[in-house]
Parts: structure tokens; sequence; C-alpha cells
């Protein structure tokens, strides 16, 4: 029996451990997630076999990989995959097994104990070919869709031909129209660069071994002089072209047909036919050919081909090992434009010379990709890419027997480039090339030599058009040498240094970063043993403080250098101009016959605008942290109506495929800045606005806590813009992927809604779970809801507006858009919320905002947002007492949208079992701690190099002193929903009427002093009992004496 002594006690701790329990909730489920199938899966795959890639430590014969291997592994359900190729009487260090799938996870593991194995992964398969839309099923509609066999690779040329008038671009929802001619008369190629000055020089391409990595070729095509060699790499028996690309490729390179003759006819041609009749190719096939190319001392490589993985690392590492043997490879940088972030893998290595398209106007070609590369994000910056461009609109080239014809795309533009290079290596004598020449060396003439053109930015052009007769000057004089692509930054030089010209620098702000490419000459492995150095011109540019991130060790033959760029707390008033450069010193081993080490000076110049600080209002802070893109998952598209594409790619940032929208903001007065770390490292008093836009991870559980209080207390303004996510949605978009024999299911939907939930919890903010589509118009202004969600729960006081959509989550989906018989129904989509002293808005969609799939923008109401969360300025519309909600709007926890319990998200996030800090992207003072109001807030730091900063308030804050208020609210309702583990803004009749309280303690006070009273009268009701049981005991005794 527990005495009553105990029980108060009991209770009492129970009450402080609920108070401390209100305030750490469980956010996140700290357990692994297992990936598991639907029954109807398990039942197509049970008994299917996937082929992967076992890569070995060392080079050796085919046979002692195998031996070892059986040797070895003691399980069953494996067995070697013989490859029958010109590779296999060559030395290779990788094997490919067929496992089951029953027994995969076994067999790998044995496979990747093994001393002598490096890894293992699928055997990724490409194809050249676009993504299809499945006939729409009815139990499926816009959800179903299949891909072709083999990876995803952009379509690498385009017939021109008469009556074809529109060409999609394979992984983007543009449509390009090349109808008309931009000449009359196609011309020669060759001669728009000057080819035949060199050819009158006798320089051909002779003796220089050219590898045409495509479709393959015939055998005495009267076109060539000289093919050398031609080998068959896929499981087809044929060693012809039977497409005609890889024909055509050969011909821009090497072809002497007059009416469209090649750069260097007398080339040696060895064309790798990697490509099926289909257009499929898989990685062991490259592997085995990129190994053979290396065995034969290729030259010059060209890959016309592309696609968005860049993290198929037998692949990528291979390309690497490739230049690493001195083969200069040239790759085209996609057709995937006019959007940006949409780079192709392998051209967006730096190793490899990646070009873009222009026409013969100099205009950029509408459907050439463009930069940045997304390899860095988010916590860095992407690099520039193209590296340069050549014409590849209505090129000439060879048809399959004879004659020519006419093809357009980055596919083209490629062996453009490519023919200038082997025509550039013919021009070094042949006893000294490998000593010149290399896949650095050869891109230092290239982009030193290339013409800039004056519309295009950075990300669309890179260095510029080709110049082959600067290459070639430069070329004839070069000696082995270090230097940094590009050669520095200019942010008076608009519009070609893009988005940089667009935003000056001032105090406070995020650093800038600019991520340039190290070629070195010298040598393929170099070293950067001192961390690069800022010298100013003048006094002024001691304001810029600039920390470095930088490749120690350069290979092969490239590396990185990252200016992460901020003015100090003493220029916040400062106006004008700072100058000066970077110098790297770059140490490569002595070359062969040499004793000392190479050395070489790279200076990179900048010229920045450093305006004022501006005013709170004006800065808006975008969160890039927490958005995940393919690759590494099955992240998908935001859109639903688009069909060919449809995977999430593109990098979601400001300066791809949202540039369209940072532009705009720009030009309204607002300065973007960009945030690639948690919540918790930004000082919410710099700024009007957070931006949240179609983002797909987690929280973690503190920036959940410090956004509230940055709202509430700070003033902060959020603007959320969310996406799509329905789970029956995402199965049904599901996809069985041949290369990896798996079904391929979103890991979510177009952005995370149960996290977005989590972090406006505490406002009483909740988005649902449908998919909504139509038409709407606010004041005039016509918009398209395209895929977005609703809002589920908001609280009274706040202004919702509704309108009739189709919902196409449940049902709807199945039938056209198009149909009568679909009833429309008003469904919230966009709410605004006072909250303590910041503001709230919330919209259900994206795309309006997203170059990507954009069918109209929705800049307008983006303005209108802004406005407010920042400046608190009122739309009459948007504001009017028609829309103000009497009573909140509240669903139970069931029925909001819950995480998938299917995925493994931790393999793809950020924060799921991830540690809390603050990257170098963040201000210099937070980087490595856990943020502002964490630990450091309040307290000076001073980091080695910097000057103290005061985390408290920074002296170039632009808010003005006030007296600050701790805003919470009591809330009318805590009933069932787990968001209620918040005490804040929930449900109140009028949030705007805030009860000042010291709001941090609030929850364990309440409870504590709570649990204190119900102490007090326990005790006093106990005490009152005992007197009772004595006044009664003794008036008992006394009548028995």
């Amino acid at each position: 029996m527990i005495k009553p002594q105990n029980s108060v006690s009991i209770l009492f701790s129970l009450l402080i451990l609920l108070s401390f329990s209100s305030l750490h909730p469980p956010f996140l489920d700290d357990g692994t997630l297992t990936l598991t199938l639907s029954e109807s899966s398990k039942s197509e795959t049970s008994n299917s076999r996937r082929s992967y890639v076992v890569r070995f430590i060392d080079y050796k014969d085919v046979e002692s990989h195998r031996d070892y291997l059986i040797w070895n592994i003691k399980s069953d359900g494996w067995e070697w995959i013989e490859r029958r190729n010109p590779a296999a009487k060559f030395p290779t260090d990788f094997g490919v097994v067929s496992i089951e799938d029953s027994v995969k996870m076994e067999i790998i593991g044995e496979i990747e104990d093994l001393s002598k194995v490096k890894d293992v992964s699928l055997d990724f398969s490409y194809a050249r070919s676009l993504l299809e839309v499945e006939k729409l099923e009815r139990e499926n509609g816009f959800c179903n869709v299949k891909k072709r066999p083999g990876k995803i690779f952009t379509r690498m040329s385009f017939e021109d031909e008469e009556g074809v008038e529109a060409h999609p671009s394979s992984l983007s929802n543009h449509t390009i129209n090349w109808q008309r001619h931009l000449l009359g008369k196609k011309s020669q190629v060759t001669s728009l660069f000057g080819a035949d000055v060199l050819w009158a020089k006798g320089y051909t391409g002779a003796k220089v071994k050219m590898a045409i990595f495509d479709t393959g070729i015939r055998a005495k095509h009267p076109h060539f002089r000289n093919i050398k060699e031609r080998t068959n790499w896929t499981n087809e028996n044929t060693l012809n072209d039977n497409l005609g690309h890889g024909t055509f490729v050969a011909g821009v390179i090497a072809g002497q047909e007059s009416e469209c003759l090649g750069f260097a006819p007398d080339t040696e041609i060895y064309a790798f036919r990697v490509f099926t009749d289909a257009q499929v190719s898989y990685t062991s096939w490259f592997l085995d050919a990129f190994n053979y190319a290396i065995a034969i001392n290729i030259d010059v490589l060209n890959l016309s081909i592309g696609g968005p993985d860049h993290l198929d690392l037998p692949f990528v590492e291979k390309v690497w090992e490739l230049t690493a043997n001195n083969i200069i490879m040239v790759s085209a940088i996609g057709n995937d434009g006019p959007l940006y972030g949409t780079l192709n893998n392998p051209a967006d290595q730096s190793d490899v010379i990646g070009v873009g398209g222009i026409d013969y106007t100099d205009h950029i070609a509408s459907f050439s990709s463009r930069g940045m590369s997304t390899w860095e994000i988010p916590h860095g910056y992407g690099r520039v890419k193209p590296d340069v461009v050549a014409y590849g609109r209505d090129i000439m080239g060879s048809k399959i027997s004879t004659g020519c014809k006419s093809l357009s795309g980055t596919s083209v533009a490629s062996p453009v480039v490519a023919g200038v290079v082997c025509l550039l290596v013919s021009v070094i004598p042949e006893s000294s090339r490998k000593r010149i020449l290399n896949p650095a060396s050869m891109k230092q003439a290239l982009v030193e030599g290339a013409s800039r053109l004056s519309g295009p930015n950075i990300y669309e052009q890179g260095a510029g058009r080709v110049d082959l007769l600067e290459s070639y000057e430069i070329l004839k004089n070069y000696r082995p040498r270090a230097s940094i692509f590009p050669s520095g930054l200019d942010f008076m030089d608009c519009p070609y240094a893009w988005p940089f010209c667009r935003q000056p620098l001032y105090a406070g702000a995020m650093p800038v970063i600019f991520n340039a490419t190290i070629l070195n000459g010298m040598g393929v492995i170099g070293y950067v043993n001192e961390s690069p150095t800022w010298h100013p011109s003048n006094e002024e540019a001691n304001l810029l403080s600039i920390h470095f991130t930088y490749s120690e060790v350069i290979w092969p033959w490239t590396g990185y250098l990252a200016l992460h760029m901020q003015i100090k707390e003493e220029g916040a008033q400062f106006l004008g101009v700072i100058e000066g450069n970077v110098t790297v010193k770059v140490y490569s081993p002595p070359a062969q016959g040499e004793k000392a080490v190479r050395t070489s000076m790279c200076v990179f110049q900048l010229r920045l605008k450093v305006i004022p600080t501006p005013a709170r209002s004006k800065r808006i802070l975008w969160d890039q942290f927490h958005n995940i893109k393919y690759p590494p998952g099955y992240m998908p598209r935001d859109s639903l109506d688009v069909r060919n594409d449809i995977l999430d790619w593109h990098g979601d940032h400001p300066h791809t495929n949202f540039h369209t929208m940072f532009n705009m903001l720009s030009d309204a007065g607002y300065y973007v800045e960009i945030l690639g770390s948690p919540l918790t490292c930004f000082d919410a008093r710099q700024y009007g606005t957070l931006l949240l836009v179609d983002l797909e991870d987690e929280y973690f559980e503190e920036e959940i806590n410090k956004l509230r209080e940055d709202i509430l207390n700070t003033g902060l303004g959020l603007a959320v813009f969310a996406e799509w996510y329905n789970v029956d949605t995402m199965v049904k978009m599901r996809f069985f992927d041949d290369n990896t024999r798996s079904w391929w299911t979103p890991i979510t939907g177009g952005a995370n809604v149960p996290a977005l939930n989590d972090l406006l919890a505490p406002f009483g903010i909740a988005f649902g779970d449908k998919i909504l589509n139509g038409d709407f118009s606010v004041n005039g202004e016509q918009s398209r809801y395209a895929s977005g969600t609703n809002i589920a729960r908001f609280p009274a006081g706040g202004y919702i507006h509704s309108f009739p959509f189709l919902d196409r989550s449940d049902g709807g989906a199945s039938q056209n858009v198009l149909t009568s018989s679909l009833v429309k129904e008003n469904s919230p989509i966009l709410g605004f919320l006072e909250a303590g002293e910041g503001r709230i808005s919330v919209y259900g969609d994206s795309n309006c905002l997203d170059s990507s799939h954009m069918v109209t923008n929705c800049f307008w109401l983006l303005k209108k947002i802004l406005e407010f969360t920042s400046g608190n300025i009122k739309d009459t519309v948007l504001f009017s007492d028609s829309v103000r909600q009497a009573a909140s709007m509240y669903i139970v926890d069931k029925q909001l949208p819950s995480r998938r319990t299917d995925v493994n998200f931790s393999a793809y996030s950020a924060v799921m079992g991830k540690e809390l800090i603050c990257r170098t992207d963040s201000r210099f003072e937070v980087v490595g701690t856990k943020g502002y109001n964490i630990q450091v807030r309040g307290r000076n730091r001073k980091l080695p190099g910097y000057h103290a900063f005061d985390m408290g308030r920074s002296s170039n804050s632009s808010i003005d002193t006030f007296d600050r208020k701790i805003y919470s609210t009591i809330p009318q309702k805590a009933s069932d929903s787990v968001s209620n583990k918040y005490f804040g803004l929930f449900y109140t009749d009028e949030v705007d009427m805030p009860v000042m309280v010291a709001s941090h303690w609030l929850v364990p006070g309440i409870i504590a002093a709570s649990g204190l009273c119900f102490l007090l009268f326990f005790s006093f009701w106990r005490i009152r009992q005992k007197r009772r049981r004595r006044r009664k005991g003794s008036s008992s005794r006394y009548p028995n004496v």
C-alpha cells in the first residue's frame, strides 16, 4: 500500500516530469526506418535477380577476380557474369555479378567485407531517350509513369527536317521551336572557327587517337579516311550504327565530305559502340570501354551523353581515372535548357570539358542546359559550367551510309569542340604531347582563348564561344602552370557576373560564396600547402573578410577554391567598390627528368560592390538547408501535370530553377540571402522574412523552438510555399526500374508536409493532403494552382482565402481534369496570420515561383505576402473582413498527412540522425556551433583572424531599438493534437491580442504552480482530517472512563 506522503511526492514528480516533457516532446523516431515492399511488390520481385558492379582495389585479370570471389563467398544465390568484349584481354578493376534479391543483403555484406573489394553498387543503365508516360490507367491516372530501360539521360540531338516544328526538352516541360532557319544556307561550321587556317599550316589531326563513345559507325564509310578500330560493348551482335548518331558525331569531328567537313580529317577514329539500337547502355559497359580506352592510349574522348545522376560513383570515379590517365574528355552539357541547374554528368565534372550550345547569331541556344552545378548544394555553391560554348544548331554532319544531314543539340556542339581539340592536339609535336597536353592545359587553352558573348551570363556561356585560333596561340607557347577558372569576379560586370552583379555585398549578411575551379597543368596531382591569401588594393578593401575552403590535394588535374565573403561590422555604412586579388600557390611533383618541385602562383581578381546594410524589411532569408533533390533519392516532380519529368533535380535554389523569382525580388528592392545550415544558424533580428519554398527535409527540435521564438518575440516574418503530399499518390507514382530491378517510390511528396506541419504547429497551422488543381483570380490577377495542397488548420483571427478546385488526390486522379462530372469544391489555400510581434503567410503551391514548370507566375502574390510579413502592410483585398476567420479551422491529428513508414528517410535527410551544426555558409561567428539562441547569443566570441562580434546585437543591426515584449497566448483548446505539445498560438479567438508572459517557462511554470497548489491543498486537507479524527476520537473515549 502506498502511503499518503509518497503519493504526494509521486504526483508532484509526475507533474514536474510532465512540465519538462511539454517542452521537449518526441519529434522524430530515433529508430532507423526500414524499407518494406507491399505484397504486390514482394510477389513481383521475390525471385528476381539484379546485376551489381563489384569494384576491386587492384587491377588483375578477370579470372583472378572471379576466382577470388568464388573462393571467399560461401553463400549461394549469386553468380559471376562473363563479359565478352575487347577489354577482356586487359587487366580490370571490377567484375559484374548477379545476385538473387532474397539473399542480396547477406551476399553484398560478404563481398564488401573482403579485403580486396572496394565497394559494391548496382549496375546502372543509361538510356538516351525521353521519359515516357504510360497510357493513363483508370486506377492510377496521372500518377503512374514509367521510364524507358536505363538511367535518365538527355536527348542528344534533334532532327532539323521539313515539317518538324518543335522538339521537347528531355527532362523539362519546355518546347523548342526550330522551324525558322537562322541562315538561308547552312554554313560550314569549320570555316566559322577558322579551321582552314590551321589546315593550311599542315595541322589536320594526324596521329591523334579520337574515341567516340556513341552508337557506332559503319565500316568503310566514304566520309572517313582513318577509321582505326570499331568495338562493340553492348549485348547486341553488331558493330554498325543503325541510328546514325555516332556516324554524325564522327563526321563533325573528322569527316572529309565537302558538304559536311569535320575539323580534323586525319584523326584516327576509334568508334566505341556503347549504346544499343534502343539507345540503352549500362555502367558496366562504360567501365569496360573506359578501361580499354586507357589501355590503348586514347588522346581525346567525346561523350555526347549526359544525365542528372552525378552519384553513380563507379561511373564518376572511372571518369576521374580516365582523365588521370591523360585522356582529354569532351562532353555535352545537356539539352534541358532554358532551365537553370540542369547540367548533365559527366560534363559537370571539373576534369571534363563541358560544352553548351549557341546558334549562328551567338545567342545561347534555348535547348542548352544552364549552370550552376548542384553537387555542392545546400552547404556550398555550384561551380561555373559550361566551360565553353560552341555552335550547336543546324550543324551539318554525316549520315549513316552517305550524304549529309543537319542536327541540333549540345550533343552536336560537343563534337564541334572535340574536333577543335583534336586539331589543337596535332599542333603539338607527337614527341612532346604528353609532356605539354593534358585535360587541364587543354581546358586552360580553351577557356583563356574563348570569346565572351555580350548577352549571356557566366552560367549560360562559361568562358564564352570557343576560339580555335586564340587557343592555338596559347598552346603554341604553353608552359605548364596552374590557373583559376574563371580568373576573377566583378560585381560591376552585368549581365555576365549574374547573379552576383544583381546584389551587392553588405555587412551582416550571410556569406556570399563563389566557387572557382583550379586547373593544374603542371601535373595530374597537385597540392595547396598554404591557405589562399586576400590582398586588398586599398584601405577600404580591408572591410572585406574572406573565409576559404579549397582542395588541399588537387586530383585529377583540377580542384576547387571557394570564397566565402562577408563585409565586416565596421562597414555597415560603407558605400563603394572593393578591389583586390586572392592568391593561391600550387605545387606539383617534378616531371620526368626534373628534380625541382613545380610551383605556380594563381591569381583571382575581385571587384565587389558594397552598400550600407539594407533595412530589415528588405532582407529575405531563403532556406536552402531543408531542400532534398535527386539524386540520391526519388524526389518526385512538384507539378503532377508534367508528364515527361518525373524527378525534382534542378536544385531548388534562387540561382537555378527559382532564378526568375530572384530577379523579380531584386527588381522590387529586396535582398535575398541563402541559408544552407539549420534555422538555428541565423539571427532573426536581421531579416524581415524567412522564405520556405518547396522543402522536403525534416526539422531539428531546436529549429522548431527557435523559429517560434523568432516569430513571437523577435518580429520575424514567415512565408511558406508548400506542395502536394499524399501517400496514396506517392505509391501510385512508383515505377519499375530495370537497371536496379526494383520499384522506385517517392520518398516524400512535392514537399514534406508532415515536417512543415511540425514547424507550424506552435501557431495552430497545418496543411492537408489534397492535391488541388485549377485557376483562380484575386483582384484581377490570374493564377494557376498546380498540384498544390490545402490548409487544414488555421487559428481564429487569421485571414483565409478559399477557391473552387478539383481534388485529384482520391478518385479524381483516375479521370481527365476536363471531365464535366468532376465537382469543384472550395478549398482553403492561402492564409495570413499575425502572431505576437511576427507575421505568417502560408500558401499550398510553389509551382508559380518555380521556372521549371511554371504555367503562370504568382510574383504579384509573393510581393503582397512580403509586404505583410516584412512590413505589416495589409492589402485591402487579401485582408478584407469577409475572409477573416471567426472560428478556428481544426481537424484531429489522424486526419493530417502522416509520414511514410516504409521509407528509410534518414538515408536522404540532413536532419534525421545527423548533428545540428552551423556550416561554413553561416555567419563566421557561429560556424562550428549550434547557432543563435542555443549557446552563443549574448556572448562576444572572437575567431582567429576576425573581429569580436556581439552575438546579442550586431553593430549593423537594421532594427530600431525598442523595449522587447515576450509574447505567448493562453490556449482555448489542448485536446487530442500532438501539435498541442506546445502552448503557443492555438485556436484562440484573437491571436493578435497576446497576453504578456515569460513565454519560455510558461508551460512548466503553469504546471509546476498547479502541482504546488495541489500539494498545499492536499496537505491542508490531510491536516484537517487528522484534527477531525482526533476530536472524534477524544469525545468517544471520555464517556468510557
